[in-house]
């Protein structure tokens, strides 16, 4: 059986920014329950941290929020990637213990190349927590990884705890977005021929894509319906993601691949913009 290591992601994603409905709440849940550090804040905004350098989480409250809407396309999740199985056990500890489990209540699959828990934050936004596995122990076919949704082992996660939960580890990052969209089709030409990425499983209604042999960086959807329309503008849900290049030139060599494809990619300061054809925007920079 053919098995693929993974190599440190050249292309990855660092930051998601989401729109909430009050900022003074959602950091009690973000700063308060989930353990991030505030890099940043002014009235409506806020710019999270793990290690209190690199943003990986911003919170925007705009003036005329409005509330989350269903089954258009948007963010369906991000996921934090704890850098062990101990830290995930110290989370759910933390997560039971504090009554969130009970009144948001939760998710949780093996997935195979890693173990993962799911909720909401308080306005909805869709959130996955998790560690990967050892990438020497992922299944690959094909150039296809075998990911499944599988019962969590929450007794052996838990048995492994070392220490009470205390804040999000410094090496803590995100580890991937999972989008909705209104079209496989366009989405994959998208990702595939235009971003570059590699198409490493498919379930039924989804892509999951990934850059150097990770399982997967973003993936997508079309669980809100196909041809579901974008969200109204400044709805509780995502504004952007960002995408990091290595260098400058793998970087241009993405940008024209977006614009053979026809996808609009617009500078704005040190980064480039663009979106999906589902209208997810992505921020491209490149990070020394």
């Amino acid at each position: 059986m053919e098995k693929k290591f993974f190599e440190a992601p050249t292309i990855h994603v660092e930051e998601v920014n989401i729109n909430v409905r009050d900022l003074s709440n959602s950091l009690l849940f973000y700063e308060g329950i989930m353990g991030f550090q505030v890099l940043e804040q002014s009235e409506q905004k806020a710019v999270l941290t793990a290690d209190g350098k690199r943003p990986i989480l911003t919170l925007e409250q705009p003036k005329d929020v409005t509330p989350k809407q269903q089954r258009t396309t948007g963010l369906y999740h991000f996921a934090i990637l704890l850098p062990s199985r101990a830290d995930l056990a110290a989370f759910l500890k933390h997560f039971i213990q504090t009554g969130l489990a009970d009144r948001l209540g939760f998710g949780a699959s093996d997935h195979v190349v890693s173990e993962a828990l799911y909720f909401s934050d308080p306005d909805g936004n869709g959130i996955e927590i998790a560690h990967d596995r050892p990438s020497s122990a992922w299944d690959w076919t094909n150039s296809q990884v075998t990911m499944r949704t599988d019962p969590l082992d929450a007794e052996g996660i838990l048995a492994e705890q070392k220490e009470e939960w205390q804040g999000m580890p410094a090496n803590t990052l995100m580890g991937h977005i999972h989008l909705h969209v209104a079209d496989l089709d366009a989405a994959e030409k998208f990702y595939i021929d235009g971003l570059g990425f590699d198409i490493v499983t498919k379930y039924p209604g989804a892509l999951f894509t990934s850059h150097n042999g990770y399982h997967h960086h973003v993936a997508v959807n079309v669980w809100s319906g196909i041809g579901a329309p974008r969200p109204v503008a400044n709805s509780i849900g995502l504004n952007w993601y960002s995408l990091v290049f290595p260098d400058e030139a793998t970087r241009k060599k993405t940008i024209d691949q977006l614009e053979q494809i026809g996808a609009d990619v617009t500078n704005e300061s040190d980064a480039y913009m663009t979106e999906d054809p589902a209208g997810n925007k992505i921020k491209l920079i490149v990070r020394s």
